[in-house]
């Protein structure tokens, strides 16, 4: 009969000292609970537990059933079949349930193979019980997991909330569906409303249940048809609502993708925002063509700025790798402020399009020749910039002239 209990403020009594109790102890204070541990010795995670003040250490052999006494649990592991068995024992003639970690086949209650997954709205837990067997229990659980990971369980709410509802503001990576973090994962599959960038990865979308609101505020170079700061009041009207609301951006929310500005905006008006990280198109899609921003014996630094306005004074040394992002448009006006900042014009110049799609392309140049080619050969947006020697280590790349 699996059960989930509340632990909060009582005593689970731990009888040895191992590292298998090490384990158990530690999700019992994480439940809350208050732990005494009973063993002459203890492991070192356990000792910091001790040194924390999380847990209280009697040193000392197991002594009878006064050491169970208040117990609302009891979990004995010590190695010692027969001392495992006097604490099952006694643990039974006090009424007090007991884990008896040696003979998992026999044991009176057992603790399940668990997983977790954190919302904004609370907690799920997924927790597996195979009998005597806990490596299969590990294995159900495991699958479970990756399910979760990959986006493929619906987390959403079937009660009402209790409270207000949430943002979170997602980073969807380069648009590759397999780059979203696990993190993004369980938040996108516990929203009642997407709002999506025109980058995201949108066969994520595509794939939500058809119950989930999708708005679309994609912008595309010079045609911004929903403001930003209609962005920020979609956002907090839907939390207010009480919904649950993932803003899933391309890249990472933090650069240059204006997620600063949602969070404030959130923050500004109650709603409880979280930002999830993603994995940014500045170095994702250099790498996607075979480019790294830094490279033992040519680039030890890199510097990311937007390329749709002018770009400020940087870093001229061929040893600084720079990357462009929204520079298609004015690609002919940056090579030439580059040269004249300082940078050579024999510099080699990569340009990435789409990145990580099928139809990713790149084109390589230098500073005096890339802006002639990105027109002939009819670049557009999205496209990464990068200019620095590390061009030269592109895939299948040609000489850089």
């Amino acid at each position: 009969m699996p059960l989930v209990l509340d632990l909060t403020c009582r005593l689970v009594v731990a009888v040895g000292g191992g590292p298998v109790a090490a384990r158990r102890v530690a999700a019992f204070v994480e439940e809350g609970a208050q732990v005494r541990v009973i063993a002459p010795y203890l492991c070192e995670d356990l000792l910091d537990l001790v040194h924390a003040g999380h847990i209280a250490w009697h040193v000392r052999d197991y002594a009878g059933p006064s050491d169970l006494r208040g117990a609302w649990l009891v979990h004995t592991a010590t190695g010692d079949r027969a001392v495992d068995e006097a604490v099952a024992a006694d643990a039974d003639v006090e009424r007090v349930w007991c884990i008896n970690a040696t003979s998992a086949g026999t044991t009176r209650a057992g603790v399940p193979a668990r997983t977790r997954v954190h919302t904004p709205d609370g907690t799920v837990t997924v927790a597996a019980h195979a009998g005597g067997d806990p490596g299969l229990a590990r294995t159900v659980r495991d699958s479970v997991e990756q399910l979760i990971a990959t986006g493929k369980l619906d987390l959403r709410r079937h009660r009402a909330r209790h409270s207000t509802g949430w943002v979170a503001l997602v980073g969807g990576g380069p648009g590759a569906d397999g780059l979203l973090t696990a993190r993004g994962h369980e938040l996108l599959r516990s929203a009642d409303v997407v709002v999506v960038d025109r980058l995201a990865p949108r066969g994520l979308v595509a794939r939500l249940p058809e119950s989930v609101e999708v708005i679309d505020v994609g912008k595309t170079p010079g045609h911004h048809p929903i403001p930003q700061e209609r962005i920020n009041g979609i956002l907090v009207e839907q939390a207010r609502l009480g919904r649950a609301v993932v803003r899933l951006k391309g890249g990472d929310p933090y650069v240059l993708g204006r997620g600063s500005e949602e969070r404030l905006a959130c923050e500004a008006a109650g709603v409880t925002v979280e930002v999830v990280p993603g994995v940014t198109s500045a170095v994702s899609v250099p790498a996607a063509a075979g480019i790294p921003l830094t490279h033992r014996g040519l680039a030890r630094a890199f510097t990311v700025v937007t390329g749709h306005a002018e770009i400020p004074s940087l870093p001229t040394s061929p040893a600084h790798t720079l990357v462009l992002l929204m520079g298609v448009a004015r690609i002919h006006q940056t090579a030439a402020l580059l040269v004249e900042h300082g940078r050579e014009p024999a510099t080699p110049v990569a340009i990435v399009e789409c990145g990580w799609t099928p139809t990713q392309r790149t084109t390589t140049g230098t500073l005096a020749t890339i802006a002639d080619r990105a027109v002939e050969r009819g670049i557009e947006s999205p496209a990464v910039i990068v200019v620095g020697d590390v061009v030269r280590l592109a895939h299948d790349v040609e000489d850089v002239r």
